[in-house]
């Protein structure tokens, strides 16, 4: 029996920083039409389908090629994980009849994210017979070695406590991102998150792990996506 595996694009409504940012323009498309375009050429899934609560949201993604069976009916607020709003699309569509062995879950803000690593993370999933994927990059130049707190007289708090140590004795340093996260279905739904029992982490370019919160990530993502179009051509 051949495994079936799911795109599961969380897009909710109610985004306060950038208003409706999951269809704001991004160089010359919704941003959210970047994730689903990844997905459709990475070729691998039964199904790609937004989880949203928004109907225009809805509408936008079903121009690009997204499947919006029904709308969320839970998980859509400001405090809901978005693992909690996968697993509840996952659960709306076996309550009609559809299961899935796999999911993998794409942030629709992450519009540099590419099919290659879409698929080479699925490989690697698949290759080690993994529970959990959460995809990561290694920091580089904006390195968390020497991050503060700041109090109310600018004094610093050192986090790590790695002030009096040079760059090149330091360890190397890894952030998740939204771009992909994989996970077995049943697992997921033990665990209700993908950071479930022995996860693991998929290193990804940096560049490519963009994930978009306000306007600013916005100017930093276009100009990444020039730095990538340059060295492809």
């Amino acid at each position: 029996m051949s495994t079936k595996i799911i795109a599961i694009i969380p897009a909710r409504g109610g985004s306060k920083r950038i208003p409706k940012k999951n269809i704001t323009p991004f160089l010359g498309k919704p941003l959210i039409a970047w994730t689903i375009e990844a997905a459709q050429k990475a070729g691998i899934f039964d199904r790609i389908v937004v989880s949203t609560d928004d109907p225009e949201i809805a509408e936008v993604s079903k121009a690009y090629g997204a499947e919006v069976p029904f709308l969320r009916d839970s998980g859509a607020d400001d405090f809901t994980p978005v693992s909690e709003g996968t697993l509840r699309t996952i659960l709306q569509l076996e309550e009609i009849g559809e299961t899935y062995d796999i999911v993998v879950q794409l942030f629709a803000v992450c519009p540099l994210r590419n099919a290659e690593e879409i698929k080479d993370s699925l490989v690697f999933f698949k290759n080690r017979n993994l529970k959990f994927l959460i995809s990561c990059f290694k920091f580089t130049w904006m390195n968390p070695w020497w991050a503060v707190t700041l109090d109310e007289d600018q004094k610093p708090n050192w986090i790590l406590k790695n002030e009096n140590k040079r760059s090149q004795d330091q360890p190397k340093l890894y952030s998740p991102t939204g771009a992909i996260w994989i996970a077995n279905v049943e697992e997921l739904k033990l665990s209700k998150n993908f950071y479930g029992p022995d996860h693991v982490f998929w290193e990804m370019d940096w560049k490519t792990a963009i994930d978009i919160d306000n306007y600013e990530d916005i100017e930093l993502a276009e100009a990444l996506h020039n730095v990538i179009q340059r060295k492809i051509q």
